[in-house]
């Protein structure tokens, strides 16, 4: 470093001694905003369809903002440095910073568009996603979703900027950090940061560590991803059941494929989509809506019909549904299916008789 480089670094370390000062003066004033700021974000959710886990706040650490403002920037090894943020108190934009922990990843989109939606409580200044950069280099890493929101007029800032002092307007017009993740995002982010930041060093930047680290964020995308399929497979099901919504359509031979396909995906052995005959079938008792079909094909059912006649195969799914319909409807279901039939009406009455006599022993 030459002398001039020399003289900006000691010229920097006061100017930054004097804004640490400042700050560890005023955080006080800057809980209070975050205080207004956690509340006024957790009004937004009330009767929102979406809902946190937990919402969370931090005033950033005097040791925390030391180190940011004590960032330089040198454009090439001629240059002077120059300080990345010169006013530091005006320009570091996470001196106030919320977590909103969700659940699911497609929570996180709901929780943005919602705050974004607000642009009476806040201007959003910036919305940036963490791990797109990871995503479009095939990579595994740090992710989390980040808003940068400017307050409007509020009096918590207000009495902030009055206490820095002269140099500054009181507009009570701020900017703060939303950070949203999902609960396995925000473990494996503590997780790291506790080890990475908290105790730097250069074990904490060991390949096998940061290998490990890869690992983890990898598998907790695909848990994330099976959750996701969990509750969509809840919602979708918990829709079949309501006779006042979904589970009122009509049933149609596509119908009854998803239906099935949904419920018992491990009984679908089916050669092509015609699902004719199993519409036939439940047409004969008057079954047409989702939701009845839905209950028709309850799981257990299922398990005692296989108990009953203790299939030498695995049944397909046009002979598992003529089995439900026999054990639930009996010698109706013979009558009501077979017409002239006699080879059939000979097959149901033989497989009712198996059903019967399992009935009717006792279980262990």
């Amino acid at each position: 470093m030459n002398p001039q480089q020399e003289s900006n670094a000691d010229e920097f370390s006061a100017q930054i001694a004097a804004a640490v000062a400042q700050y560890g003066a005023v955080s006080g004033e800057l809980q209070s905003v975050l205080n207004a700021m956690k509340a006024k974000i957790r009004r937004l959710f009330v009767g929102s369809e979406v809902q946190p886990l937990f919402i969370t706040g931090r005033v950033k650490s005097a040791l925390s903002f030391q180190a940011k403002a004590s960032r330089r920037l040198q454009e090439d090894a001629d240059s002077a440095p120059v300080l990345e943020f010169p006013n530091p108190l005006r320009e570091v934009h996470d001196m106030v910073g919320i977590r909103i922990i969700v659940m699911l990843p497609h929570e996180i989109q709901q929780v943005a568009s919602l705050i974004k939606s607000h642009r009476e409580a806040f201007d959003c200044r910036s919305d940036r996603e963490k791990d797109i950069g990871s995503v479009e280099s095939g990579t595994y890493g740090y992710s989390s979703r980040h808003l940068l929101l400017k307050t409007r007029n509020e009096p918590t800032v207000r009495r902030f900027q009055e206490a820095l002092g002269k140099n500054v307007v009181p507009s009570g017009n701020f900017i703060f950090e939303v950070q949203i993740r999902t609960i396995l995002q925000h473990a494996w982010s503590e997780m790291e940061h506790d080890i990475r930041f908290k105790h730097p060093g250069e074990a904490a930047w060991n390949p096998q560590i940061d290998r490990h680290f890869t690992a983890t964020s990898a598998m907790l995308e695909t848990v994330e991803n099976y959750f996701t399929d969990i509750d969509e497979l809840y919602h979708r099901l918990n829709g079949y059941h309501d006779k006042n919504g979904l589970g009122a359509a009509k049933l149609t031979g596509e119908k009854i494929g998803e239906i099935w396909q949904t419920l018992l995906p491990h009984v679908d052995r089916k050669r092509d989509d015609d699902w004719s005959w199993a519409a036939e079938l439940l047409g004969a008792h008057g079954i047409d809506a989702t939701w009845q079909l839905v209950g028709l094909l309850d799981a257990d059912v299922v398990r005692e019909v296989r108990a009953a006649l203790d299939h030498r195969y695995s049944p397909g799914p046009d002979r598992l549904l003529d089995d439900v319909l026999l054990w639930r409807f009996g010698k109706a279901h013979i009558e009501k299916t077979s017409g002239s039939d006699l080879r059939r009406e000979a097959s149901l009455s033989r497989r009712l008789i198996q059903m019967n006599d399992y009935r009717s022993s006792p279980k262990s």
